[in-house]
């Protein structure tokens, strides 16, 4: 992507304006030709607003990029994937701290000038920025997912990234995912004047259904990253309320706390029931109907 470059405003785009104009500059854009008067090349440059496979155009002010990998405690441990990648801004970003990145984008001309903005940074070599279809493409492998999409394409991307390993980040500028609930949210400022809001999420891991404990069993229910349900021992019942941040469990249960972490079929942890602290293993049972 272009670097330090503000945002421009974008003016009236048909009568879908209103929502074009909040579409994403991470987002996927249609290819367009690069060849002129009589066959000759010459280098594709990019306009804010220009129409796309899902969405126009609009590239994401720099501080915001920064913002966004502040807010995904990126480290050089982690590989960032930009769905919908642009002119490259946020993966050339995270490659020049270090972070391995790949960059997704439908529009060949934005690839290759995403390229170009690589090379240009002295980060061509450290970077991954290929053509093809997010909604089609493989992403499994990302510790972090960058977005900005519009919301309805945020909600279509949102099974596939629940269904990532647990504590997976994600950030979306602007845009929410619906019912999910961000786990938190800023507003960039500074040189950042338009679309400066950013999301952050973490996959949760899956534990709906039955656990049981030592004496009794856990019953959890579980949407998306919050938790409710019912601890049962020694005849004793206790209303649990919780969260999963990425395989980490923290929940109440009366008066007690309950913190954990996930591996496969069990959950490993402390009761503190007042100061009285006790390790508590989890076992799975059977999960709950969805």
């Amino acid at each position: 992507m272009q670097l330090s470059q503000s945002l421009p405003r974008i003016l009236a785009v048909s009568g879908v304006a209103a929502m074009l104009a909040f579409s994403g500059a991470l987002a996927q854009t249609k290819g367009s030709s690069t060849e002129q008067d009589k066959g000759a090349k010459t280098e594709f440059q990019p306009t804010v607003g220009q129409s796309g496979k899902d969405v126009v155009w609009v590239p994401t002010p720099q501080a915001l990029v920064e913002r966004m990998l502040d807010m995904a405690r990126v480290t050089k441990d982690d590989f960032v994937t930009d769905l919908g990648s642009g002119d490259g801004r946020t993966v050339i970003t995270a490659a020049k701290r270090g972070v391995r990145a790949k960059g997704i984008e439908y529009n060949p001309d934005m690839v290759e000038l995403s390229k170009r903005n690589a090379a240009k940074e002295g980060v061509g070599d450290k970077v991954e920025l290929v053509r093809g279809d997010i909604f089609e493409s493989d992403f499994s492998d990302a510790t972090v997912i960058t977005l900005f999409l519009l919301p309805s394409l945020n909600q279509r991307l949102r099974p596939t990234i629940l269904n990532m390993k647990p504590g997976t980040r994600v950030v979306s500028n602007t845009f929410d995912m619906g019912d999910w609930q961000a786990d938190e949210q800023i507003q960039a400022t500074g040189d950042c004047t338009s679309y400066c809001r950013a999301y952050f999420w973490m996959v949760p891991a899956k534990i709906q259904g039955k656990w049981k404990t030592p004496d009794g069993e856990l019953t959890l229910d579980q949407r998306y990253q919050m938790l409710s349900g019912q601890l049962s021992s020694n005849n004793q019942h206790a209303q649990v309320q919780g969260k999963v941040i990425g395989d980490r469990v923290v929940f109440t249960a009366g008066r007690a706390l309950f913190d954990g972490k996930v591996n496969g079929d069990t959950i490993e942890g402390t009761l503190d029931d007042s100061g009285n602290k006790t390790e508590l293993k989890l076992t799975r049972g059977e999960p709950a109907s969805k």
